[in-house]
């Protein structure tokens, strides 16, 4: 199999593209339903400290989605839902009410039994959550799950150091990993994991370092602070003590809920072989197909925004070079204008700028920041930052526009221009400017600085054909990276090089 990346819905990738009984091992790390919106951080080689842009918003609320689920969820929608799935949503809707919470777990329940259908009979499923909802997660994984044949095995505790502390409750340090199988007849893969164990020395008489096969401790335990006793390799328990990725670690990347490697590596390891086949439908900043592609594993990735997407592409291209990248079958991404014209018209007001996102970040090469303000945005649906004539910073701008365009918006881009101070103005446009357009922009005349080679054009209109027939790129040297660079893998396994660009 070749490795897989979705852009899109995986509510839809599942149940258009994922065959049943496919996969090895699901591992997703969803919203919370913790009412924040989270941001990307941005590596600003520059002036400002942090820019940032929306990566997601996990607030729920009760829509036409939400109504479309639960009606498809009560009246078991081709047949997919067990009963116990259908009470268990008829009582919660009776005692939670029409709300975020419900909405929430409607799509929770939709997106489970679509991975529960993909799943081999050995396949292995881990729930990363926090205490918000895991106990209704749990109620619902249970009504899937256990009711055809599968099995609970473990509440995992990832305990961590981060985070505030309340004089009205107690810190809360842990997420919650639920873990599931889809047989309970052991037939499930598990490498059993082993943890370093310290043994202390006990008051008149030692532990036998021979039967155990253990070592001095000299540092001692951390938790217990005894020293002098010794320590072996004892099989894994249920409270995983890893650190979060701290604000220098290398691994970071700026993704907010970026989890550690070490913590996809456990799992992996723990529930799949070589060759298996991962699956991330959240896969945001690209943690788990990362993992996989070091571990020799076989991966599928889903996420339904683009910014996503071009991090996953670029980690990955970091870490393994171009070359794996090209061998990556993606999906969902525009490759012709009829592909983006499909895109942009998409009715789903989830997905309504991801058109925009997609032409920008394309065509900066990821190294835009998108505006992902709601209502009026001032015309202005992206913002770079290039170094000026004397070190300072100055300001690019774009504009996406999907529909008719005339040279009205061209003079309203000057204003824009304007009022946000920027140097360059930059309009992609999915339709053919007018010469009217064409020559507004030229009036505003040219732009050029010691650290240009050439001098260009202050206001420029870009059409999406340039962008995917002519592979044109922004030739201004932005300075923001959307993403710091991954640490490069050393070994790099390229297989059969297959792209497959569909929507």
């Amino acid at each position: 199999m070749v490795n897989q990346l979705y852009y899109g819905d995986n509510l839809e990738v599942l149940r258009r593209y994922i065959k049943d009984e496919s996969v090895d091992l699901c591992y997703i790390d969803p919203p919370f339903n913790s009412k924040r919106n989270y941001n990307q951080i941005y590596n600003n080689i520059g002036g400002e400290d942090k820019a940032q842009a929306q990566a997601f918003i996990d607030t729920w609320e009760w829509d036409d989605h939400a109504i479309r689920g639960i009606d498809e969820i009560i009246t078991n929608y081709h047949g997919l839902f067990t009963q116990q799935c259908i009470a268990l949503i008829t009582g919660l809707s009776n005692v939670l009410g029409k709300g975020s919470l419900l909405a929430y777990l409607v799509s929770m329940t939709l997106r489970i039994t679509e991975i529960h259908r993909v799943l081999k009979p050995t396949g292995s499923f881990y729930l990363h959550c926090d205490p918000t909802s895991s106990h209704y997660l749990k109620l619902i994984l249970d009504a899937i799950f256990c009711s055809q044949g599968g099995d609970f095995l473990n509440e995992i505790i990832w305990s961590y150091k981060t985070g505030g502390i309340s004089k009205y409750w107690f810190g809360k340090k842990h997420d919650i990993i639920l873990f599931y199988v889809k047989t309970s007849k052991r037939q499930y893969i598990f490498n059993q994991p082993k943890e370093k164990a310290y043994i202390p020395t006990l008051r008149g008489r030692n532990f036998a370092k021979e039967k155990l096969n253990a070592q001095t401790d000299e540092e001692g335990c951390e938790t217990c602070g005894q020293k002098g006793g010794f320590f072996h390799l004892a099989s894994m328990r249920d409270v995983w003590n890893i650190q979060p990725l701290f604000r220098n670690n290398r691994e970071r990347l700026g993704y907010p809920t970026q989890k550690p490697e070490s913590l996809l590596e456990r799992i992996i390891k723990a529930s799949s072989n070589k060759n298996d086949v991962i699956l991330d439908a959240y896969c945001g900043c690209g943690t788990t197909v990362a993992v996989c592609q070091k571990l020799d594993r076989q991966w599928i990735g889903i996420d339904i925004t683009y910014q996503s997407i071009s991090l996953i592409l670029k980690r990955l291209e970091d870490s393994f070079g171009k070359q794996f990248v090209d061998t990556i079958k993606l999906h969902g991404i525009p490759k012709d204008i009829e592909s983006a014209k499909a895109l942009a018209n998409k009715a789903d007001d989830r997905t309504r700028k991801e058109f925009e996102k997609w032409a920008i970040l394309t065509y900066t090469n990821n190294r835009a920041m998108i505006n992902t303000k709601k209502g009026a945005d001032k015309g202005v649906d992206g913002i770079g930052s290039f170094y000026g004539d004397k070190g300072e910073l100055e300001k690019v701008i774009f504009q996406v526009k999907s529909g008719k365009v005339k040279s009205g918006d061209i003079r309203d881009l000057l204003g824009t221009m304007t009022l946000e101070n920027a140097s360059i103005a930059v309009f992609i446009t999915l339709e053919n400017p007018t010469k009217d357009m064409l020559k507004t922009a030229k009036s505003a005349g040219f732009y050029q600085n010691k650290f240009m080679t050439h001098s260009c054009d202050k206001v420029q209109i870009i059409t999406i054909q340039d962008i995917i027939e002519n592979k044109q790129k922004l030739n201004i040297p932005l300075i923001n990276e959307v993403l710091k660079s991954a640490e490069k893998h050393k070994e790099i396994r390229v297989n059969q090089i297959e792209m497959d660009l569909d929507i």
